[in-house]
């Protein structure tokens, strides 16, 4: 078939950005354009012939097939989102339309369907709404690979989760995804910071106070127990839990209620807890620093994340992953990483964690809006010339590296520690430790 001036139909898709395919009422593909085989992942040489759902394995191959309710109805569907998997194992979110299929008599002789890759509107909307999922932490760790398959168990029971790992390990995303993956997702999912909070403001700021509690009380006040009702609380840097407080949650845990402040009334709650932590509180507990009936009953079930350092593996995965999600959202073209500043990357120690190497690539942004990211968009403290030390020689141990680092930072911006937090790409906790460590033996 052509069209007037002789172009012949099949170059008219060939040339669409949309992935195009169209069955007989077999099933069988009839047509597939090079869009469908780039969104698909096969070539569509490949395609011709086969069973769409042998193409696909999509969501709705199971019995919901879009292409046949528009058939044998006789209709047409316009944008539905889905997700087809590619030979690789890959979900990849798409957008489909679909409508029947005739002949020049007007006799239905298969179906027509269209899609396009959603994925960047997908991850934007995710980065928005914050919302997480297993797919949203990757890892080609084995021991974070084994802790990835027993989380859907873990996110389905009602036990208490405490998630152990350093600043910046990725605990609120595993928090989300906790959330997110349990019977109550469509509840709220509400995070408390326990170390930002001075000790006798987190009591109100957990059960809420009546009016008259104290003197700046005005009004009732809902605490986050409250507002966490039929969802999740996440208690992050619960070690910072000051002990009084900690008698406190340990009953609402045991009994389900809790009382506001200034309050003789109970009230129910219907909350699910996870706990997170920088802190040993293992050893804490054994100190008596920590309540040990307290670190059991929020231990439930207790997650360890590994540092980034201890995963170099994963290091050139979560940078494709910043970058693309830092594209996305600032609307810049930068196409990965130079070699020398993947090997950099790769070579650094990360006292922030995966927090750091965010921070480290939205640096190199602000340099760089399209092209590979260099050495030269790097940070200072990750520039030096290939043979030459990451920083001025110190004596020999990574503590002494680390101690040197961050009081020369300290100094370049006048004493300043979040200014100097915000070029190391740490944590001020994580600053404070370094300095009170000393550069060691």
């Amino acid at each position: 078939m052509a069209l007037p001036g002789n172009i012949p139909c099949e170059a008219i898709m060939e040339s669409l950005a949309d992935g195009v395919f169209t069955v007989d009422t077999d099933w069988n593909i009839t047509f597939f354009n090079r869009a469908a085989g780039d969104v698909a992942g096969i070539a569509p040489a490949k395609a011709l012939g086969r069973k769409c759902w042998e193409v696909f394995h999509s969501s709705l191959c199971d019995g919901a097939c879009a292409l046949r309710a528009c058939i044998d109805g006789d209709k047409t569907l316009a944008n539905q989102a889905i997700f087809i998997v590619r030979p690789d194992g890959t979900k990849v979110p798409v957008s489909i339309s679909a409508a029947p299929l005739r002949d020049a008599s007007g006799r239905i002789v298969g179906g027509v369907e269209t899609f396009r890759d959603i994925s960047d509107l997908t991850r934007l909307r995710k980065e928005l709404e914050g919302v997480c999922t297993l797919d949203d932490i990757l890892t080609k760790n084995k021991a974070l690979a084994r802790t990835l398959a027993l989380l859907p168990k873990i996110a389905a029971s009602a036990s208490p989760v405490l998630l152990l790992g350093e600043s910046g390990s990725g605990k609120e995303l595993f928090a989300r995804a906790l959330h997110n993956l349990s019977p109550r997702r469509a509840g709220p999912f509400v995070a408390v910071n326990c170390g930002a909070i001075p000790g006798e403001l987190l009591e109100s700021e957990l059960f809420g106070h009546v009016r008259g509690a104290f003197t700046d009380a005005k009004a009732d006040r809902k605490g986050r127990f409250a507002l966490a009702k039929g969802g999740t609380l996440f208690l992050d840097e619960v070690g910072d839990m000051p002990l009084a407080l900690q008698v406190k949650l340990l009953r609402v845990l045991q009994e389900k209620s809790f009382e506001p402040v200034g309050s003789d009334k109970s009230q129910p709650t219907d909350v699910r807890i996870l706990a997170a932590t920088n802190r040993d509180l293992a050893a804490m507990a054994a100190t008596g620093e920590f309540r040990r009936d307290l670190f059991y009953r929020l231990g439930v079930a207790r997650l360890v994340l590994p540092p980034l350092r201890e995963r170099p593996e994963d290091i050139p995965l979560l940078a494709a992953a910043f970058i693309d999600r830092f594209n996305l959202v600032q609307a810049k073209a930068v196409t990965g990483l130079s070699e020398a500043a993947l090997k950099r990357l790769v070579r650094h120690d990360y006292p922030g964690n995966v927090r750091e190497l965010q921070n480290i690539l939205e640096y190199a942004f602000i340099l760089r809006s399209e092209g590979r990211i260099g050495l030269e968009d790097l940070p200072d403290y990750l520039r030096a010339q290939p043979g030459e030390a990451l920083l001025p020689a110190a004596s020999g141990t990574m503590q002494a590296v680390k101690h040197q680092a961050a009081v020369a930072t300290l100094a370049r911006h006048g004493g300043k520690p979040m200014a100097a937090c915000r070029e190391l790409g740490i944590t001020k906790d994580t600053l404070r430790r370094i300095l009170a460590l000393g550069p060691g033996d």
